[in-house]
């Protein structure tokens, strides 16, 4: 399998999840050369062992999508795959396509190769873990931990410099706080809480995007059909609603009727010290188009991105499954057309199966948090 493949093994890359996962797709590293950064995002192969149209593709197809539950992920692979042989897990060789970028020191994407490798997780890495090194070196006790400390670090710097260019760029960043449910070992909920966001879930978010920016100016100029991730300018209808709301509360949105994202973020900023924040963000996520899933790059609004792509999740995510054999197809000079579908088709379906979890996982939240609160039937709370 190691056959023709670029070997990182030897390269200190690292998984970074939340504590409960255990699909690992995605593996980084970084390091400094002189004023510039060179950025290793290694995605897990699943293309190599999940063929186009085999008994396992057209199941992935179908499910589109793992769905994620409170305690329970339906997967959208076998676990076999996603939890084991795909999944990116520490001390252990394992097949991956790799991104490698040099970045520079405002976050500009100077180069990039995309490339099928070998390469052997050093550690799996948790948001809270990687975040309380950072902001407390001294906290990493132990030489494993003192050995990845300065790649870390590396990466938070690089981190800091492609915020700033998301900045620049003008991209939308909603800040919103997602719950998470808590349990006992009987499966009684104990708590729901805010789910605390760091800036490691930044660092990984910021890397993602990296990647996926990368691999759709490959499909472009590799000229080869995909899925690319479009989201559309707002509609006007939604636009006229949400000035109308503004205005009750002082409040412009400029750019006449085609406002540009960068509009969208000073607004944000401007109101980020307002008592009613969290209402108008939920406003102004509201009047934003859906993403959706298609072969035709018209560009992401919200990101302020002329093309992206999804890439980097191929054990959950159909579309990045799509992507990565289109990209493996481009590199080795032949077309990937895939069995029993068009790449229309496979927007529409895909962008379906997104939303069809999306509204299970909502679905059964709030069916849990209902179930948490009939015990409190009576009593009074204070709320927003």
């Amino acid at each position: 399998d190691a056959m023709g493949r670029t070997d990182l093994t030897a390269l200190p890359l690292v998984t970074i999840d939340g504590e409960t996962a255990k699909d690992f797709d995605d593996a980084v590293f970084c390091e400094r050369r002189g004023r510039s950064f060179r950025l290793v995002v290694a995605i897990a192969d699943v293309a190599h062992y999940v063929r186009d149209g085999d008994a396992i593709d057209v199941d992935a197809r179908e499910r589109g999508t793992s769905v994620y539950f409170p305690r329970r992920v339906i997967p959208m692979l076998p676990e076999a795959l996603s939890n084991e042989l795909c999944s990116l897990r520490p001390d252990v060789d394992r097949l991956c396509m790799a991104c490698d970028m040099e970045i520079s020191a405002h976050g500009a994407i100077k180069s990039y190769a995309f490339y099928p490798a070998v390469m052997h997780s050093r550690a799996r890495l948790t948001y809270t873990q990687v975040w309380g090194w950072l902001s407390e070196p001294k906290s990493a006790k132990g030489a494993a931990a003192k050995a990845l400390l300065p790649h870390l670090a590396n990466l938070y710097a690089l981190y800091q410099a492609l915020a700033g260019a998301r900045a620049r760029r003008g991209a939308i960043d909603f800040d919103t706080a997602e719950l998470a449910i808590e349990f006992d070992d009987h499966g009684k909920i104990t708590q729901i809480v805010p789910a605390p966001r760091n800036d490691a879930h930044k660092l990984i978010e910021e890397c993602m995007l990296a990647a996926n920016v990368c691999a759709a100016d490959f499909l472009l100029t590799h000229p080869h059909p995909a899925l690319y991730r479009v989201h559309e300018r707002p509609p006007a209808d939604k636009l006229t609603a949400l000035r109308d709301f503004l205005a009750t509360s002082a409040l412009h949105l400029p750019g006449g009727d085609e406002p540009a994202p960068a509009d969208y973020a000073k607004l944000l900023d401007s109101a980020r010290d307002r008592a009613d924040f969290d209402l108008l963000q939920t406003v102004l996520l509201r009047s934003l188009s859906q993403a959706q899933y298609r072969p035709d790059n018209e560009g992401h609004f919200g990101l302020a991105f002329e093309a992206y792509t999804h890439f980097t999740s191929p054990i959950r995510r159909y579309p990045d499954l799509l992507v990565h054999r289109a990209i493996k197809a481009a590199l080795a000079g032949r077309q990937y057309k895939p069995a029993g579908m068009t790449w229309q088709q496979l927007g529409v379906h895909t962008s379906m199966t997104e939303r069809r979890a999306d509204e299970a996982s909502r679905d059964v939240t709030n069916w849990l948090k209902c179930h948490y609160m009939r015990d409190r039937i009576g009593e009074t709370f204070e709320g927003t």
